[in-house]
């Protein structure tokens, strides 16, 4: 699906009682229930239900066109695979490198896409000379490296994962430099050193296998309540599901996002990751995969809660799992042909409607909310038009219209064409007021 998006500031006008997020944008269309309708991107049914469809993805797989143009369109938010860890921002002490990291960012900014840091602290994927510091020195070396990194990012980065997998399956703390030196409170340490270097964006922890009940889930449950209440600034808590068929669906997900959801953050967000079988893939390992994506996704929509999807990657092409569980594979929502699998259709996506005289059901005009500034109260609605037919579609009699009304004093309004695989300069936009309301 190639996108054609209209992006259509409106200002200085602020919308009474909703918040803009920076990466989960809220829809028109929250709290009214969807009306069936033919398949189109993940992210925007996501949005309609005040909710947000993320891929992860690395800068090694960006040249790849097809790919680029499906992770554009399909996603309202990425999540760097690698391209923003420690050992590879700062490799050496005090020697940082952003290379990869803006690759990523610049892939977001061409599409009109969020990004969700990806991750500041963890055990593992730290450079070597950390482990050699005396702890007062790893304290500050933690304290050094957020502010940086953070901070080169505040323009671009609307979230951040602070603390990844804090803590092992049985609950206790993983065992680290960071922790070594610092014991638990490390985890309240970054997220104070964040606040600051990164004002207004989101600031997260995440468990492996904290989506269901579970010892790792009660202390991470645990861990959340004692940072709520030391007031320390985190924002929400990502649940990792990296499921797979041989160990079955696990139960009880509703149940516990939400009561992390009762928590009262300003967001939950859950993390569907991929769910991988032992390969080759058939009919019945897929069915079964599709039965474990809709339950996880299922009980994501029941929390009444800002909850988000990402998927490590969509495609089976750039997995991560075949060289991390060799035999095991076919995670994805996408095959390695960039085809969508049966697991794709269980992914909440937005109506989308047809006008001009295309064929019938070939294109969609789909919306979503581009504003990612949370002090910014304009409205910034993108308009995308796709081709679902597979074949060319004559676009020269096609008009896409959307209407707004004004707040009382509102004087601006304009458009923009943000990006088209055909040039802008083919592309009529206009925005004009209307005789009456």
């Amino acid at each position: 699906m190639i996108p054609v998006r209209h992006s259509m500031p409106v200002g200085p006008g602020r919308l009474p009682g909703q918040l803009l997020s920076a990466y989960a944008p809220v829809s028109p269309l929250q709290g009214v229930p969807a009306p069936a309708a033919e398949q189109g991107s993940p992210h925007d049914l996501a949005v309609a239900h005040a909710k947000y469809f993320d891929s992860a993805t690395d800068n090694l797989e960006s040249p790849n066109t097809v790919y680029a143009a499906t992770l554009g369109s399909e996603s309202g938010q990425i999540t760097p695979g690698n391209s923003m860890t420690w050992e590879t921002t700062e490799p050496q002490l005090a020697q940082f490198t952003f290379a990869k990291g803006d690759v990523i960012t610049g892939i977001t900014r061409d599409h009109g896409q969020a990004v969700r840091g990806y991750t500041l602290v963890r055990h593992s994927e730290l450079p070597g000379w950390i482990g050699s510091l005396p702890p007062a020195h790893v304290q500050a070396a933690m304290t050094h490296h957020i502010t940086e990194v953070a901070g080169h990012y505040k323009s671009e980065v609307a979230a951040w994962d602070i603390a990844h997998e804090p803590l092992s399956d049985d609950g206790t703390f993983r065992t680290s430099p960071l922790h070594n030196a610092w014991g638990s409170g490390y985890i309240a340490a970054a997220l104070r050193a964040a606040y600051p270097a990164a004002p207004g964006t989101g600031l997260s922890i995440d468990g492996c296998n904290t989506e269901g009940p579970g010892a790792e889930s009660n202390a991470m449950y645990n861990l959340v309540s004692d940072l709520v209440a030391d007031g320390a600034p985190i924002y929400d808590v990502e649940f990792q599901g990296h499921r797979a068929l041989q160990y079955g669906s696990p139960g009880g997900t509703q149940q516990n996002l939400q009561r992390f959801a009762d928590l009262r953050l300003d967001g939950a967000v859950t993390k569907l990751v991929d769910v991988r079988m032992r390969l080759p893939a058939d009919a019945t390992k897929l069915a079964t995969q599709t039965t474990y994506y809709r339950n996880v996704i299922e009980a994501c929509l029941a929390v009444a809660w800002r909850v988000g999807i990402t998927a490590w990657d969509h495609i089976d092409k750039f997995s991560w799992v075949p060289s991390a569980f060799p035999g095991q594979g076919a995670a994805s929502l996408h095959d390695e042909n960039v085809r969508p699998k049966a697991a794709y259709a269980t992914v909440p996506c937005e109506p989308g409607g047809d006008e001009g005289s295309a064929e019938p059901g070939a294109l969609k005009a789909q919306y979503r909310t581009s504003n990612s500034a949370p002090g910014d109260h304009q409205t910034k609605p993108a308009l995308q038009l796709v081709n679902t037919r597979g074949t060319a579609v004559d676009l020269s009699t096609v008009k896409v219209r959307h209407w707004i009304t004004d707040q009382s004093g509102v004087t601006t309004n304009s458009t923009r064409c943000d990006w088209s695989p055909l040039g802008c300069s083919s592309i009529t936009h206009r925005a004009a007021a209307m005789s009456s309301p």
